[in-house]
């Protein structure tokens, strides 16, 4: 895992994320275990600032992987991350840049389809996720992808727990980053 250079405004995200997005308590992850912390990265993506800056982020990492021809993830994690990244693209030179969605069920109706959008098979793709933990949301994502036949270039997060997921994107060979980690927030990640 490596967090990207901090070419874009690094400093303002942790800034957001810690203001909005950052609550200390006791609560319980979808993972089922309990943290001392919870990062609603929801609160940032969706505001116009944070996702502006979440964007700048992830285009600077994209520009490492030029072969990336389509951005998505899981939904709902990812879908604002992937229209704040469509909409930057193309000023800053990735207009043929597309995204795609990918539901937790095939949906029962219409063409059944578990992945959203104009991704075709044979597809570089990149995954992106706000929060990753343990890497599973995102890790479903991937098998969508690939067994439509598409190649995972990269799983971005904008933000790392610390909490497995480089080691779960690692097992799979993977390539791994994240704008920030949760240290950068000024706290520890729980104990494996």
């Amino acid at each position: 895992m490596s967090v990207v250079p901090a070419g874009y405004d690094r400093e303002r995200l942790i800034e957001v994320l810690k203001r909005d997005a950052l609550k200390v308590g006791s609560f319980t992850l979808a993972s089922g275990r309990s943290s001392h912390y919870y990062v609603d990265g929801r609160r940032v993506t969706l505001s116009a600032s944070g996702a502006a800056v979440i964007a700048d982020g992830v285009l600077e990492i994209l520009a490492h992987y030029p072969e990336v021809e389509a951005i998505g993830g899981l939904t709902m994690g990812a879908d604002p991350i992937v229209g704040a990244v469509l909409g930057r693209a193309a000023p800053g030179g990735r207009a043929g840049l597309k995204g795609f969605l990918v539901r937790k069920e095939a949906k029962a109706h219409g063409t059944g389809s578990r992945v959203e959008g104009p991704l075709e098979p044979g597809a570089t793709v990149a995954i992106v996720d706000d929060v990753a933990t343990t890497g599973g949301s995102s890790l479903q994502a991937v098998d969508a992808v690939q067994a439509m036949g598409c190649r995972v270039a990269v799983v971005i997060a904008v933000l790392d727990r610390l909490e497995g997921a480089s080691a779960a994107f690692s097992e799979r060979g993977l390539p791994f980053q994240s704008l920030l980690t949760i240290r950068d927030l000024g706290v520890e990640p729980l104990a494996r």
